[in-house]
């Protein structure tokens, strides 16, 4: 196999790839999307060859009803305003070279003090220069080349909202549930270094865990906005918005507990000794960490949509099948929080924090 030429470190094909195609659906709209914006403008402005119809629509044919509404007025704007700059400079000044790259910086300046998105920005030179060179001196071409835009922009928002427009629910789902899982695999691993002695290596291993709950949280957080994105102006999202509300509000209370997860691990491993599991109250908070994992599970279990039955073989929030998340117990583990009379001589400023640490992680669970 040919090596791959790197630039940095980084693959040079990882910059022009995904990771994941497209989904062939998305690609078979977007075709359809084009073919009709054509014959559209064809039928209704008698032009042989609507260009700005069709790049309109391969635009504006996005992966959410929402996306491809902003993306077709970013668009509209940016040609109405390119070719108005480009027809009157071309009646004013004609349509040399000097004159196209003039009407390039000015429409790329106009942009700028008006502070246009990216989309609307690129569009204005584009749509200025394809007008200076192709029919700047036809009256009638600019007008026809907005309405072009319009009736593309107008055809692919229809497509994509008519024809099974995209809920991203599932991702949504499936990353909280990960992130509960790995949440309460953190909570485990914790109690295990505490209950029982262990390398310093391990204490070490079970922070890194933690602090990737960071990521797995911002991912998390992105599939949510995604699919709240997806619902907007969505045909379909009166029957399934129920499903990403209960998400939505079990990711609010996990991003807590991460925050507390990462600063209760990063303490034990600034001030881990192994003699802390000879400490009858460090042994407790073990147990009570060991019980926070458990309700952690219970909570992804009552965030599920009792409407809708788990499919066969689907992954609970540990990693195990959804028959096992109906073998977890339904009472809530953690008990009252605990009392300490005399306080650890050596330890007493870590278990003072976990023990504080502890009773909001209780907090947060049972909603307090």
């Amino acid at each position: 196999m040919r090596p791959v030429t790197t630039l940095g470190g980084v693959k040079i094909v990882s910059r022009v790839r995904q990771t994941r195609r497209t989904p062939l659906l998305q690609v078979v709209k977007t075709s359809a999307a084009v073919v009709v914006a054509w014959f559209a403008s064809i039928a209704l402005l008698h032009q042989p060859l609507p260009i700005f119809a069709a790049i309109a629509a391969l635009l504006v044919v996005l992966p959410s009803v929402n996306q491809s509404l902003v993306r077709g007025l970013e668009r509209s704007v940016g040609v109405i305003a390119g070719v108005v700059l480009a027809y009157g400079a071309g009646r004013l000044l004609g349509d040399s070279t000097w004159v196209v790259l003039g009407i390039v910086v000015v429409s790329l300046l106009v942009s700028w003090a008006l502070r246009l998105t990216p989309s609307s920005a690129n569009q204005v030179p584009i749509s200025a220069m394809l007008v200076l060179a192709i029919g700047a001196q036809t009256p009638d071409y600019a007008l026809d080349r907005i309405i072009e835009t319009i009736i593309g922009a107008v055809v692919a928002l229809a497509v994509n909202a008519l024809v099974v427009p995209p809920v991203l629910l599932a991702p949504a789902h499936l990353a909280v549930r990960r992130l509960t899982r790995d949440l309460a695999a953190v909570l485990d691993a914790l109690a295990g270094v505490l209950a029982e002695p262990a390398p310093r290596e391990a204490v070490t291993e079970v922070l890194t865990r933690a602090r990737a709950l960071r990521a797995a949280q911002a991912t998390a957080q992105a599939a949510v906005t995604a699919g709240e994105e997806s619902l907007m102006l969505n045909p379909r999202a009166s029957r399934q918005r129920t499903v990403l509300e209960a998400d939505a509000a079990l990711l609010v209370r996990l991003t807590v507990l991460v925050n507390r997860v990462v600063g209760m691990t990063r303490s034990v491993r600034d001030n881990y000794d192994p003699e802390l599991a000879d400490d009858p109250v460090v042994q407790q908070i073990a147990v009570e960490l060991q019980r926070a994992a458990h309700d952690v599970r219970l909570l992804a279990r009552e965030a599920d949509d009792p409407r809708t039955p788990a499919s066969p073989g689907a992954l609970g929030p540990d990693g195990a099948s959804s028959a096992d998340l109906d073998d977890l117990d339904d009472s809530p583990a953690l008990t009252a929080p605990l009392h300490v009379l005399v306080p650890d001589p050596e330890h007493w400023v870590l278990v003072g924090s976990l023990l504080e640490d502890i009773r909001r992680v209780r907090e947060e669970i049972i909603g307090g």
